[in-house]
This record gives C-alpha cells, sequence and structure tokens, in this order.
C-alpha cells in the first residue's frame, strides 16, 4: 500500500480486465516492481487461465516499472506467442517504463498506442 496526495491509502498496483473483440485487455495501475511482481504475476496467470492465451496488457496507468516486472510480461508474451495466442502492449510510456528502451526490447515487443490499434493488428 502507498500513501496518497490526501493521506488515504492507495493500492501500490490495481488490475482490471476486460473482454474486447475476444482479447482479454488488462487494465495495469500504479507501480510494477518486486513489491507488486506476485500480485501481477497471479493475476496474469489466472486471466490465461480463464481465457486463453490471447492477451493485451494497458499500461497506460502505469507509474513505474522494474525490470523484474518486465521479465514478467516478456514471459508471457513468450507464452502467447508460443500457444499461437496474440499479445500487445498498449499505452506505454518512455518515462514511467525506460526498463524496456534499455534492454532493447521496445523494439522487439508489440507496443500499440490505443487497444483499437492492437484490435486491429491482431486481425
Amino acid at each position: 500500500m502507498t500513501v496518497s496526495e490526501n493521506g488515504e491509502r492507495a493500492a501500490a498496483l490495481t488490475l482490471t480486465s476486460a473482454l474486447v473483440g475476444g482479447i482479454t485487455v488488462i487494465r495495469v495501475t500504479g507501480l510494477l516492481d518486486a513489491t507488486t511482481r506476485d500480485q501481477f504475476a497471479d493475476y496474469l496467470a489466472s486471466e490465461v487461465e480463464e481465457h486463453g492465451p490471447d492477451m493485451a496488457l494497458d499500461l497506460g496507468g502505469v507509474t513505474f516499472m522494474d525490470s523484474r516486472a518486465l521479465g514478467l510480461i516478456v514471459h508471457h508474451w513468450q507464452l502467447s506467442t508460443n500457444a499461437g495466442g496474440k499479445f500487445a502492449l498498449i499505452g506505454v510510456e518512455y518515462a514511467k517504463t525506460k526498463v524496456m528502451w534499455i534492454t532493447g526490447l521496445a523494439q522487439r515487443l508489440p507496443l500499440y498506442d490505443t487497444i483499437e490499434e492492437a484490435i486491429a493488428a491482431f486481425g
């Protein structure tokens, strides 16, 4: 938990999902780091188990991402594509996810600005 500006306790990570065009779109809000990695991993695993390998992660609400979280994202990208699924990252902001560029993965991962662009790319 973190403390917000008004002194209230706020969740460090909020995860929600919806099916859009048959694709599970997971909206990620908050920190993706060592303190939230298990929560993130468990949520992704349960979504894959329930809905299959097609997945889009909306990272527009991410405030910070570390290398552990990036490793988990890469792991799910590989699981999805190896299972014949579709995978996308949406709304990735350089300032909050620098680790993607530092590692060179920003050039390899499927990045889209909007959900609509990602769904259209899936065909």
